[in-house]
């Protein structure tokens, strides 16, 4: 009887047996690399989820109130050189020291949120600034009091009053109701301010309005 040589068939017999092994082996290697994420996946992944930690809504309340506050501030530190009325640099002190306040509490509450603020009014609060620092003495009290003393803060308080009423998320929300009594008695303070550097009183205005 004719017999194989034994060490082929060993050889042979081994390599089957690490060809098997090999091919069971890969799948579980791929299975644990897709299940398994690498340290920057999952730091990428913490980012996306504290991003997405206050609401869209919430966020744009804070960067539109920030950039409010800012313009009142530059707007005000403008008048300190500019007015010609007393009464007009003291009202610009105030809301530079107020709204400051505002936008340090603010700006806290945003890096809690991991929300990023602007530094600096929008382009169309520049603008604005831009028209003021061409007139003087009366004339620019007259524009202050009603750009940055009225107007500006009917709409800062349009927006506040959204915060507070729609805000998702509570310390914002808080923040905003908070903040909006201040807010409303600056825009009293400005009333009577315009009033008295020769703008038109309310009362005049809600007539003129009428009778368009």
């Amino acid at each position: 009887m004719n017999t194989m040589p034994l060490k082929p068939v060993l050889s042979a017999a081994l390599a089957a047996v690490f060809m098997i092994g090999a091919a069971h082996a890969q799948p579980a290697a791929n299975s644990s690399t897709k299940t398994t994420p690498s340290p920057m996946e999952r730091v990428a992944s913490a980012s996306e989820r504290h991003d997405r930690s206050l609401a869209r809504a919430d966020a744009a309340f804070l960067k539109q109130a920030v950039q409010n506050g800012h313009a009142e501030i530059e707007g005000s530190k403008l008048a300190l050189t500019k007015a010609g009325s007393e009464k007009v640099k003291a009202f610009a002190q105030q809301m530079i020291d107020d709204h400051t306040k505002a936008n340090d509490e603010l700006t806290q509450l945003a890096k809690a949120k991991g929300v990023e603020l602007p530094t600096e009014p929008s382009l169309m609060q520049k603008g604005k600034q831009k028209l003021l620092e061409h007139s003087d003495g009366a004339d620019f009290d007259r524009r202050y009091a009603e750009t940055l003393g009225v107007k500006a803060h009917e709409d800062t308080i349009k927006l506040f009053r959204k915060g507070a009423q729609e805000a998702k998320d509570a310390d914002v929300k808080a923040f905003a109701e908070k903040t909006l009594p201040k807010l409303e008695h600056h825009l009293e303070m400005a009333r009577e301010l315009h009033a008295a550097v020769g703008g038109k009183s309310e009362g005049k205005s809600g007539k003129a309005d009428k009778g368009k």
